[in-house]
């Protein structure tokens, strides 16, 4: 009797083991069926840009550069013949924007209203968030496109009619990485009206934690010194930054 009752104890033991592991293990596999949905659900969320780009939109920056001759830079010494000249005008660290110290001296170059649009976006943005915005990329040559292309698949080719258009010192990349959803949305709606008036196409890149903002001449009023441009300027920008 007492071998039978120690039998049925044991048996009524492992009974109650093996059905809180199947419990366990039930309960584990919905928490990660849920947990993969979630994150399937906040991709699809986070990746909706306001800002995405395409190949249209490539074909399209190409042909208003070449409207305005700007030269894709070949190599280093066109490079530095056009900074001596201040066709190209050098971007420094402020206090309300910082350039990625990997960046060469010689590749801390753009376009001087690329500049101005730099200074009017991060001082609005250290105005706003008390913290500078870092760029990452400006200028580039054709020979630093063709040997970046080699290891980064996202790069831009250095020919064509999607050529990149950092071979020309109109484009800047701005680092996104760490921004709350707040400074985001902050940057997005900064862009917007700039965009609508046709002074910047920027891109929200999705493979590289970048906003990859072309700037057009128009943002200053030209850069062939047009007085006519000059006055008319002000005024839509000033109407444009109190958006």
């Amino acid at each position: 009797m007492y071998r039978k009752s120690s039998l049925l104890v044991v048996l009524i033991i492992l009974t109650s083991l093996l059905t809180t592991a199947h419990a366990t293990t039930r309960r584990q596999r919905r928490a990660r069926t849920r947990r993969s949905q979630s994150s399937n659900r906040v991709r699809r969320v986070i990746w909706h840009p306001m800002f995405a780009g395409s190949h249209e939109m490539l074909v399209r920056q190409n042909q208003q550069l070449d409207l305005l001759e700007l030269p894709r830079i070949a190599n280093e010494e066109q490079l530095l013949a056009l900074e001596a000249e201040e066709e190209l005008v050098p971007v420094a660290n402020t206090r309300t924007l910082t350039v990625a110290a990997n960046l060469a001296p010689s590749r801390r170059y753009c376009r001087p209203w690329t500049r101005d649009f730099l200074e009017d976006l991060s001082e609005a943005y250290y105005q706003e968030f008390h913290r500078p915005l870092t760029v990452t990329s400006l200028v580039r040559t054709v020979e630093q496109q063709k040997k970046l292309r080699r290891h980064n698949s996202n790069a831009g080719p250095e020919e064509g009619d999607t050529a990149s258009t950092h071979l020309t010192g109109v484009t800047v990349d701005i680092l996104k990485r760490g921004m709350t959803r707040k400074q985001h949305d902050w940057m997005n709606h900064y862009f917007l009206p700039l965009k609508e008036a046709g002074l910047i196409d920027p891109i929200e890149e999705r493979r590289q934690p970048v906003f990859h903002v072309v700037v057009f001449n128009t943002y200053s009023g030209g850069h062939d010194g047009d007085d006519s441009a000059d006055e008319d300027q002000p005024e839509t920008q000033t109407a444009v930054n109190r958006q």
